[in-house]
């Protein structure tokens, strides 16, 4: 089992160090030009490979089309037969290939070349005719594939997949997008959701009371809208403070029975809360919620006039799978 683990290290060394020289063997000018190629495209950008090669044009398609440049994958084969039509004047060709001399890439060259479509090649091998046809040349030459026999594509794979997320990387940043950009294109899942669910997506309505709101009247309130906390507002609706379960806990334990008589809302709460408004991120107010000495479970919500508007919960922000 020790020789598993450190044979796993030496793999995973083995492919990182591959990456680095990567970054050094590659051509300052063609990365340029490939940049250049490609932030210009008015169009699309066609990612192709074949086997393994093709897995990691499908992933560097959608990495493309996730931050900001449309790009689809293509299967040479497929558009040998009919797939062609996608690819149109205007668009942009990535092709992946280790060897440089895989046939069904090679048999689509005359086509694309044909349209004058700028053609970029991933490729091993830079001596290859993949290589001496394409308008822009990457070197994603290995020394060797962390295959034990040399032979399945894993290192090679490995740095052509990088240097696709590179270039995917820079146009991102060419392009200026920014976190709204790309959660518009992420609307699902936990980021999505922490790019765009807001407060108002998920607050409740808020249960407000009076300050002189007797101790009776808080339990009731509690009670009835089940939200863990009520709002205590001024005779204009501002906010003034928040009674939660364990203001009025901590009230009643300190408190007296013959005195709970006399117990007003604003005696029990606590002033000045921290707030939310309708706009702020569900993301932004769990780090209001979490992020302080002692985490708090509920959050009043205002309007910018400062009114007490609704109530959110961490429960509720934790239910949404943000």
């Amino acid at each position: 089992m020790n020789q598993s683990f450190t044979k796993v290290v030496e793999l995973l060394k083995l492919e990182a160090a591959a990456i680095e020289r990567s970054a050094e063997n590659l051509d300052r000018k063609s990365v340029e030009r490939a940049i250049e190629i490609l932030t210009c495209c008015d169009s699309k950008v066609i990612v192709t490979g074949v086997g393994k090669s093709g897995v990691i044009a499908q992933k560097i398609a959608q990495t493309l089309t996730s931050t900001g440049t449309i790009a689809v994958f293509v299967h040479p084969s497929d558009a040998q037969h009919g797939g062609l039509g996608v690819i149109v004047k205007g668009d942009v060709v990535i092709a992946l290939s280790n060897s440089g001399e895989t046939d069904e890439i090679l048999s689509l060259l005359p086509t694309i070349k044909g349209r004058g479509i700028s053609v970029i090649s991933i490729v091993g091998n830079l001596d290859s005719t993949l290589a001496r046809q394409s308008d822009v040349v990457l070197d994603a030459s290995v020394d060797k594939e962390a295959c034990p026999l040399n032979l399945a594509p894993t290192t090679s794979t490995t740095v052509a997949l990088a240097i696709g997320d590179a270039l995917a990387m820079t146009l991102m940043q060419a392009k200026n997008l920014t976190a709204e950009d790309f959660a518009a294109n992420h609307p699902a899942g936990r980021l999505g959701k922490r790019l765009t669910l807001k407060v108002s997506s998920l607050m409740h309505e808020s249960p407000n009371i009076a300050p002189e709101a007797n101790w009776l009247e808080v339990v009731k309130s509690i009670s009835k809208f089940a939200l863990g906390a009520v709002s205590v507002v001024d005779e204009n609706e501002l906010l003034i403070g928040i009674i939660t379960d364990g203001d009025l806990r901590r009230t009643i334990e300190k408190t007296a029975p013959e005195n709970f008589s006399g117990l007003k809302a604003e005696q029990m709460m606590t002033r000045s809360p921290v707030t939310a408004t309708p706009e702020t991120l569900a993301y932004d107010a769990l780090q209001l919620m979490e992020n302080r000495p002692r985490q708090i479970a509920v959050l009043p919500v205002v309007d910018e006039k400062g009114s007490a508007i609704g109530l959110l919960r961490l429960h509720d922000i934790v239910r949404s799978g943000l």
